[in-house]
């Protein structure tokens, strides 16, 4: 606990000394004095490919929720970004709960952009998974005949982050990651990261509770691009590649059994491509992305949360009322990272 201390206090001591309020520049135009709203509809639900084996030995189980969709509302105001996550029950593809089980998705997460830096913090909060991948564990199996292997009391929940600075100080990030920003002219830049999460597994499996908590960091390498096109839209690719560690921590809490630690090193990769319109009061667009996560566990590979995920947004920029803006004024006078 005093060393997670000393890490937040590291990282918001680094935000307070470069942080700076967004303003227009030669490259960039800034959003920072509007409050911008945004809805977003994405399939970026969690979903956990667990391997073991090799060759014809080789096993592999897909575990997934049963919650294809998610709608998500964002709001940014000056350097803060804020969104809040669910799954509908009334979106197709998140209510068959007769075959896969009924299954439970929220999450939060916070962005800053003082100055280059970078900084996201989150919690996802996820219940109910069933196994996917039911026609390879069983080739019997019948999709809408028979039901999914179901772990209904399977609980993840995770508390993460990560830290970016961004190499060119012509890029604009913010631009391609909330629209605060629009960049003026085709730019890219390097954008070296540092992520980390601590994510605990709950479950129940006859009657027997088992927990696990997993810790995971890893230094990145990224590159992004942002080719504009005209004065309102923008095409931008990214792609970054890891490596890190894993710590976990496993043991039944029923039986009273000795915890079982084990450490991994880590690979990581992810990218995605953005396409957006922009004005200065209306904005709209989508986004690829892809995640692949991997570690070596005694010859055998596991690959955990490797997807491919789309997300299509709309949003508006409007004046601050004065109450929002006074309140701002205030907390910014005691946190002047904001």
């Amino acid at each position: 606990m005093n060393f997670l201390k000393a890490g937040l206090l590291i990282v918001f001591s680094l935000l307070a000394i470069f942080g700076k309020a967004q303003t227009d520049t030669i490259n960039t135009k800034s959003y920072a004095d509007k409050v911008m709203i945004r809805v977003n509809l994405d399939t970026n639900i969690e979903s956990y490919v667990f391997s073991s084996g090799e060759g014809k030995n080789a096993f592999n189980m897909d575990l997934s929720i049963n919650n294809k969709t998610k709608t998500s509302f964002s709001i940014d105001y000056r350097i803060i970004s804020a969104t809040v996550s669910f799954a509908p029950r009334f979106l197709e593809g998140n209510n068959d709960d007769e075959m896969k089980g009924k299954s439970s998705y929220s999450d939060l997460s916070f962005r800053f952009f003082p100055g280059r830096f970078i900084q996201n913090v989150y919690y996802k909060n996820v219940k109910g998974f069933y196994v996917e991948n039911m026609k390879d564990l069983s080739p019997e199996w019948q999709e809408g005949r028979d039901p999914y292997i179901q772990f209904p009391d399977l609980r993840v929940q995770t508390f993460g982050g990560s830290t970016s600075y961004v190499l060119n100080k012509n890029f604009s990030a913010r631009s391609i990651y909330t629209q605060g920003e629009w960049q003026k002219k085709s730019s890219g830049s390097w954008v070296p990261f540092i992520d980390y999460d601590l994510t605990i597994f709950r479950n129940t499996i006859d009657g027997v509770k088992n927990k696990e908590i997993q810790y995971n960091i890893g230094g990145n390498m990224g590159y992004f691009y942002n080719w504009v096109i005209g004065k309102k839209v923008n095409i931008s690719p990214h792609l970054a590649i890891g490596i890190g560690g894993k710590f976990s921590s496993y043991r039944e809490i029923d039986n009273g059994s000795a915890k079982q630690n084990a450490q991994y090193a880590t690979i990581r990769m992810q990218g995605g491509l953005h396409v957006g319109y922009n004005t200065d009061r209306f904005l709209f667009g989508g986004k690829i992305n892809f995640k692949s996560y991997a570690y070596d566990q005694k010859n055998s590979q596991s690959v955990e949360n490797s997807n491919l995920y789309g997300l299509l947004y709309i949003g508006y920029r409007f004046a601050p009322p004065k109450v929002v803006k006074n309140t701002y004024d205030k907390v910014q006078k005691k946190i002047p990272v904001l």
